[in-house]
């Protein structure tokens, strides 16, 4: 089951969203703001960054401009803790499940949150419009 951390006023949570559901897959939806994420759920999220901090906090934010905080001097539990206080800190949205995650939204990359079947079904149709536009130029 594929993770949806979201604001519901981000436009990339909520094509992120409708890109889930068009595509048929099995989503839990969390709005950030109003289902405060766990501590186990940005450990989680944590866990599965390549970059750490720099992946899933925005720099740009009004609150980190305002809060002045150097992220990268925090304990794992400050760092848990101003998240909790502040998750507006997050970047969006945030979709992860057992073994991937991605930060906003990619449609690219998205895709490989789809289920297996559903890739060789996207896979076959997308080679048969290939080979359609192939024979329409000759």
């Amino acid at each position: 089951m594929v993770e949806l951390y979201l604001s519901p006023s981000c436009t990339s949570c909520r094509k992120a969203r409708s890109w889930l559901s068009s595509h048929k897959v099995d989503y839990n939806e969390h709005n950030i703001f109003t289902q405060a994420l766990s501590a186990e759920a940005l450990r989680d999220i944590l866990s599965k960054t390549d970059n750490g901090t720099d992946d899933i906090i925005s720099m740009r934010s009004k609150i980190f401009q305002k809060l002045k905080v150097d992220v990268e001097s925090l304990s794992i539990n400050e760092l848990i803790g101003l998240i909790e206080k502040y998750p507006s800190l997050l970047r969006r949205p945030i979709i992860l499940d057992d073994k991937r995650l991605q930060i906003g939204f990619n449609e690219d990359d998205i895709r490989a949150f789809l289920p297996r079947d559903y890739r060789r079904v996207e896979m076959a149709a997308s080679k048969e419009e290939k080979d359609d536009d192939s024979n329409n130029e000759l």
